[in-house]
């Protein structure tokens, strides 16, 4: 998402641009391969597929996916080349795309965290008659068309520059070197409606929900500990212990894990997002280079979830292996969970023992 896309590498050696070039190709695939490898794993691995939270995850890589493809390859040659050759219509249609695709981004963790917050805080049955494929279907709708009348419609009808047309026609061109620019600039109200609906309620109904997931957590270890110290019982009657336990442990795990993804994209998004509201408060007098460091932080996100999966999600990690192993056999599920825990735990939940 961008508030001032001015990329200025003027005075850059030949070195500096090599590594800047380096730098930000590595980004960039980084980012195409791991979100691929994410679609793929679920789509190929029957067991994720059963996951409700997936679905979430495998639209969300597609979001980072398409940042990746159409959003940052042009920021980078403009950075590179420090020139804007695409015209101003293409200009407007890639802001577009760029609000549309990370306010989609953002807005599928926050549906994550109200899917977690109902698996792990509330009795299985609440959490099967809240997320149905009808409701999923919704929100999935709702994480691509919110977006749309923040980018497109106020982008396209120029509602961003009402009052500082003047001041964008100045940065778009430079005398002194005959470059162009693709100069996005926003006025205050689109400032803070932009940033509202893209990043700050997301934001609080992720930290409320997470919050809930973390009192539950710590309490579901008490809980742990104290079946622990009980003993682990073998006669069939104390079977439901045995899953309870099973289902604390797991989902403890899956609240810590999304938790850290959460975590990467606040510090990710956070500095371009307070940026965003206090420079026109401030006669956009913020520095063209922490824009583009903000900026690109952001897009680093962008790469870094499939990684996170990868590292902190046994399932995902499994999968992966025999993506980039073909198929090797050594790699392949069990069966079974193992011979106390059945297979109903997962199906109850939807999210319970893919999340260990």
């Amino acid at each position: 998402m961008d508030s001032l896309i001015l990329f200025s590498s003027e005075g850059f050696g030949v070195a500096e641009k090599i590594a800047l070039l380096t730098f930000i190709s590595a980004v960039i695939l980084m980012a195409i391969l791991g979100n691929l490898l994410v679609m793929v794993a679920v789509c190929r691995d029957r067991q994720l597929r059963k996951i409700k939270t997936n679905y979430f995850i495998v639209s969300l890589a597609f979001a980072d996916l398409l940042v990746s493809v159409l959003v940052m390859p042009f920021g980078a040659i403009e950075l590179v080349q420090d020139n804007w050759i695409y015209g101003e219509m293409f200009c407007l249609v890639r802001t577009s795309l760029d609000v549309l695709l990370t306010t989609a981004s953002i807005l599928h963790l926050c549906c994550i965290s109200l899917d977690r917050y109902y698996a792990i805080c509330c009795q299985p049955l609440v959490y099967r008659n809240k997320m149905t494929p009808l409701r999923i279907a919704l929100m999935l709708g709702g994480c691509w068309t919110i977006p749309t009348f923040i980018s497109f419609l106020p982008i396209m009808q120029g509602w961003n520059s009402i009052g500082i047309l003047d001041l964008i026609q100045q940065r778009q061109f430079n005398k002194a070197s005959n470059s162009t620019y693709c100069v996005f600039m926003v006025n205050k109200p689109y400032a803070i409606t932009c940033s509202v609906v893209a990043f700050y309620i997301p934001f609080l109904l992720m930290v409320l929900a997470y919050y809930r997931i973390y009192i539950t957590a710590r309490e579901h270890a008490r809980q742990i500990r104290i079946l622990q110290r009980a003993g682990a019982p073998t006669e069939g009657r104390h079977h439901p212990d045995q899953h309870s336990t099973h289902r604390m442990k797991t989902e403890t795990k899956a609240a810590k894990t999304l938790c850290i993804i959460m975590g990467c994209f606040c510090l990710c998004w956070a500095p371009f997002f307070i940026t965003n509201v206090v420079d026109p408060f401030i006669n956009y007098t913020v520095p063209e280079q922490l824009w583009t460091a903000f900026l690109w932080l952001g897009y680093i996100n962008s790469g870094l979830n499939p990684f996170l999966y990868a590292f902190l999600n046994k399932s995902f990690r499994r999968a992966f292996l025999i993506i980039l192993c073909c198929g090797d056999e050594r790699y392949r599920r069990p069966s079974i969970l193992g011979q106390t825990v059945p297979c109903s735990t997962t199906t109850i939940n939807g999210s319970t023992h893919m999340l260990r």
